[in-house]
């Protein structure tokens, strides 16, 4: 079996062990995680590659290079998924990464280092924190992370789940690196584009520009008055959800100025809801709730829009007779990728011939936390048909063959 075919079963075995119709699920620190893991290292023995887990459960697989005290070229991404989601979407880029793993390994010893990274709790549904993984592997995280993150679906703390998944929180506490930034060559991502861009460009891949920053309001809410819906007059009336449509409408407006001017963002409302204990067809509406999820690769340009944001939610506020709390808010910054690694990742696609685009990343990715820490990063994306975070993920196994091949190539380029 050759290492494509190999990455082909592996991804059926991936959906078999983790199916929970519709879709698949691998909670972040669960035991389907980790049985992931186990794949990939069973994987790492048949191919005769040395590895080993860090101390809060990230693995490497590692080819060895002449020098080994040279800094390695990594790749790598998560197995972990969101509930019910689809099976490519941080899977593709640790398969990737094996099949590119075991070419290298039947040819000539690369100078340094490279190393398969498969990283734990990427997707922050289950530990409400950016890149969980990652983060921990470079001692970056708040001490009191592991006691404070609580898994969604189980109330209970990161610290509970890592222990009983074998790994250790006082690392995190004590904030004790299990990645040095400065021993890394390079990073680079494979992962599935989860919208429509290449798709619509009819190309398998795209190289990474950027991936966006972004701004999230979880927990706005406007307050206004609940009244009768036939009784009071226009100019009587504290509605909320004609404020929260006004301050919605007045966003929607600033975004397509920025598109107009040739900028990059998106906005996304993601949650928009009256009190169901009080609504009703004959209510003016007292109480909305909504979330509010802004993207951009321009940092100062995420600045413009969190000012214009008070200022229309103020304005609203005081001519609607409501109160807009837009609550507290998580910000990422935006993290642009190392233009010597796009133009190494370009030059790799025209050497395998494969047709590609430049493409901003609107997800967030691990690829960010090494960007972050000044590994010179980039990302690989492959076509992927009906978005991600959805059971209908649908990545043509030609396209990944494409991805491997840049990978390949690249890693080659930089390596010897």
């Amino acid at each position: 079996m050759n290492a494509l075919d190999r990455a082909e079963w592996l991804f059926a075995e991936l959906a078999e062990i983790s199916a929970e119709p519709p879709g698949v699920t691998r909670a972040s620190f669960g035991p389907i995680e980790t049985a992931a893991h186990a794949m990939i290292r069973r994987e790492a023995e048949a191919i005769g590659l040395p590895h080993h887990t860090d101390a809060v459960g990230n693995l490497y697989v590692t080819l060895p290079g002449k020098d080994r005290e040279a800094p390695a070229v990594m790749t790598g991404s998560h197995l972990d998924s969101v509930p019910h989601g689809g099976n490519f979407d941080g899977a593709a880029g640790v398969l990737a990464g094996l099949v590119m793993l075991e070419r290298l390994a039947e040819g000539p010893q690369l100078r340094c280092d490279v190393t398969l990274m498969v990283i734990r709790a990427e997707e922050m549904i289950w530990f409400p924190t950016h890149y969980l993984g990652s983060r921990a592997a470079f001692g970056v995280l708040p001490p009191e992370t592991p006691d404070q993150l609580r898994r969604s679906d189980t109330g209970r703390t990161l610290a509970d789940h890592m222990q009983e998944a074998g790994f250790d929180p006082k690392v995190i506490r004590n904030g004790k690196a299990q990645l040095d930034p400065t021993q890394i060559k390079a990073f680079v991502e494979v992962h599935i584009e989860q919208g429509p861009v290449l798709v619509e460009a009819n190309l398998p891949v795209g190289i990474v520009t950027g991936i966006r920053g972004n701004i999230r309001h979880r927990f706005a809410r406007i307050t206004g008055e609940t009244t009768h819906a036939g009784g009071v007059p226009r100019r009587s009336r504290r509605d909320t959800v004609l404020a929260g449509v006004e301050l919605i409408a007045s966003l929607e407006d600033w975004w397509q100025a920025v598109e107009v001017a040739g900028e990059d963002m998106v906005l996304t409302i993601g949650e928009f809801s009256t009190d169901p204990h009080q609504h009703g067809i004959t209510k003016v509406p007292g109480l909305l709730t909504f979330t509010l999820d802004v993207r951009s690769q321009d940092d100062a340009l995420l600045s413009r829009f969190a000012e214009f944001l008070q200022s229309q939610a103020s304005d609203i506020a005081a001519r609607r007779r409501v109160d807009i709390d837009l609550g507290t808010s998580t910000q990422a910054a935006a993290s642009p990728m190392s233009p010597n690694i796009k133009k190494g990742l370009i030059a790799a696609a025209h050497a395998c011939g494969i047709a590609h685009m430049k493409i901003p990343s609107g997800g967030g990715h691990d690829c960010a936390t090494f960007a972050s820490l000044g590994v010179p990063s980039g990302m690989i994306f492959i076509r992927n048909r009906n978005g991600s975070h959805n059971p209908n993920e649908a990545m043509d196994f030609d396209d990944f063959a494409c991805a491997t091949d840049v990978l390949t190539q690249w890693v080659l380029m930089v390596s010897n």
